[in-house]
């Protein structure tokens, strides 16, 4: 009988052919008994040459999946077994609606319940997109940075394979440490220092360590949808606590809390930092209960007015606050590398829990960002950076404050890339999103950072990936834009 193979080109034709026969073979679709072809025949049918059919069925015989019988021919292997090919959504849709005892490998309960992460995804074809979380990598010194690598390459030359550290390359934990001390008043040795996959992975590894299935944890509402995922797969019983004008309201945090997720210095997405009293209060808190404070300490590089606010990690005397940082907001995040300073009394636990999971990250980028630290590109770029997002952010609250003042009310920020505006009466956040998306304005919303179901009308306006002249432009149409909008309502 003909059998059914198809062969493109004349790459790795043996492979082509053996590959197919073996899946049809696994499937079912070759039962078993079935007598093939002669490999002359075979070979004749599809037009290679009779060496490539016997290389095909020789290493099918030595697998066990064929079988020859003197005299009678090649059949396929009796007695294996057939194995269930993966499913369709629609399959395994059916099949549930029939609960079919099918078997099938499943994932725990837990995980059904568990939100996607949505990163920040810029608007295909929308030349005003005000999406929040994006740097502009149009800026970057990569000259600069291609000489680190080339170092880092160099040096790498020079030492033998071996595995690594799981707590980070040490000149980096050093560059960290004294970066942290310089900029932000967190006295830390590099030795408390470690490197981790970016902010969302210290997360993991902190949640991992102290959080059992049923504890309470606590996150800010409005908050970082990504900080509440990374809770809830652990099987915490997640907790939104509202803020206001002085942050996180602790006087409404649960009393059997274990872990607290806070964004003090620049609250996400509001903007607002965390009032000292406030902050005082948190840590007399969680003191009193032996409760973990995770403090996300993200875009604190760019302040452009006010004086600093200390960060929970400079006024912790009892060791219960885990710093955590990124430097996806201030390279860019295809670099993945961010950091944690955890208490001294989890330190070793999280190393430990970081080795389990990937040993450590990669020493070569590593060892290419110490270098760029140490020897002030990184300096540099920030400086370079934060005049440039200053003028964007002094374009967009010129709008805010001005044209658009009647329907937004600003939350001014003294720190970051993005800035949140309360909508005024009559205006609906769902409505503006539409209207300024048939303009080509790519504008989020409040909402999906809200756990709660009362929430506040808003949208968030990023800075980091538009430049001013987009940003004038863009404000100027929606200026021109809101009134049919209200008027519409």
């Amino acid at each position: 009988m003909e059998i059914h193979i198809s062969v493109e080109g004349r790459h790795d034709l043996a492979g082509q052919i053996y590959r197919q026969l073996r899946a049809g073979i696994i499937e079912g679709r070759l039962a078993g008994g079935t007598q093939l072809p002669s490999t002359r025949d075979l070979a004749t049918q599809l037009g290679v040459s009779r060496k490539t059919t016997l290389d095909v069925f020789e290493r099918l015989l030595s697998e066990g999946f064929l079988h020859a019988r003197a005299g009678a021919g090649t059949f396929v292997a009796e007695g294996l077994q057939r194995l269930p090919a993966e499913r369709t959504s629609h399959a395994r849709a059916a099949d549930d609606a029939k609960s079919s005892p099918r078997p099938v490998a499943r994932a725990q309960p837990l995980w059904q319940t568990v939100p996607d992460i949505l990163g920040p995804q810029p608007t295909p074809g929308t030349p005003y997109d005000f999406i929040g979380g994006i740097t502009d990598k149009t800026h970057f010194p990569f000259d600069a940075w291609r000489r680190c690598v080339n170092h880092a390459l160099r040096v790498q030359a020079r030492g033998r394979g071996t595995y690594r550290d799981a707590a980070g390359e040490q000149e980096l934990r050093l560059a960290i440490s004294r970066y942290l001390a310089f900029n932000r008043a967190v006295a830390s040795n590099w030795e408390d220092v470690i490197v981790t996959q970016g902010a969302q992975h210290a997360l993991d590894l902190i949640a991992r360590v102290t959080l059992r299935p049923g504890d309470v944890a606590v996150i800010e509402d409005p908050g970082y949808p990504p900080a509440h995922a990374c809770l809830m797969a652990t099987g915490a019983k997640v907790v939104a606590v509202p803020v206001d004008a002085e942050g996180l309201i602790v006087s409404k945090l649960p009393k059997n809390a274990r872990l607290v997720y806070v964004t003090p210095s620049h609250q996400f997405p509001l903007g607002m930092p965390m009032s000292l009293a406030r902050r005082v209060e948190l840590l007399e808190w969680a003191q009193q209960r032996d409760a973990v404070i995770i403090e996300d300490d993200y875009d604190c590089e760019y302040r452009f007015e006010g004086r600093p606010m200390e960060p929970l990690k400079s006024l912790d005397r009892a060791g219960l606050v885990a710093y955590v940082g990124t430097f996806s907001k201030t390279i860019f995040p295809e670099l993945r590398v961010g950091y944690m300073v955890p208490p001294a009394s989890l330190f070793d636990t999280l190393r430990k829990a970081r080795k389990i999971g990937d040993w450590h990250g990669c020493s070569l980028t590593q060892t290419a960002l110490s270098r760029f630290m140490l020897n002030g590109d990184f300096a540099k770029h920030l400086k370079r950076m934060h005049k440039l997002y200053a003028a964007r952010r002094a374009c967009l609250l010129k709008h805010l404050q001005g044209d658009l003042a009647r329907w937004f009310e600003p939350i001014v920020p003294t720190a970051g890339i993005h800035l949140a505006a309360l909508l005024k009466a009559p205006l609906a956040e769902a409505d503006v999103i539409e209207a300024a998306r048939a303009e080509s304005i790519a504008l989020p919303g409040l909402a999906p950072f809200y756990v709660r179901a009362k929430r506040q009308q808003g949208l968030v306006f990023g800075y980091g990936g538009i430049e001013a002249e987009q940003i004038d432009a863009a404000l100027t149409k929606l200026a021109t834009l809101l009134p049919r909008v209200e008027s519409s309502t």
